[in-house]
C-alpha cells in the first residue's frame, strides 16, 4: 500500500510540473484533468470520500469543462478536433515555401 501511495504522489508532482512546462493548451488542460483524478484516488486512500466525491466532480469535471470550454471560445481547438497549433505545424510542414 505504501508503494501505491508514492506513486500517486510523484504521478501528482509530475501532472503539476507537465501542467506548467506543456506549450499546449489542450494537453495542458487533459494533464491536469488527470491530476485531478488521481486527487480523487488519494482522497479514497485517505478514506475520505465525501473529498474524493467533491475533487472528482469540481477538480476534474467541472473545472475541465469549463477550461475545454474557454478553449473552444479562444479558438485554441479547431472543429476536427487537434490544437490549433499542430494543425499549424502540419500546414507549414505540408508547404514549406509559404
Amino acid at each position: 500500500m505504501e508503494a501505491l501511495n508514492v506513486i500517486l504522489l510523484l504521478f501528482v508532482i509530475v501532472c503539476g510540473a507537465a501542467v506548467s512546462l506543456t506549450k499546449n493548451l489542450l494537453s495542458s488542460v487533459v494533464i491536469f484533468t488527470a491530476q485531478g483524478l488521481v486527487l480523487s484516488v488519494i482522497w479514497i486512500l485517505l478514506r475520505s470520500p465525501d473529498l474524493a466525491i467533491t475533487e472528482a466532480s469540481v477538480g476534474a469535471g467541472v473545472s475541465s469543462i469549463l477550461m475545454f470550454a474557454a478553449l473552444k471560445k479562444i479558438d485554441a481547438i479547431d472543429k476536427k478536433g487537434g490544437s490549433r497549433d499542430e494543425n499549424a505545424k502540419e500546414k507549414s510542414a505540408e508547404n514549406p515555401g509559404e
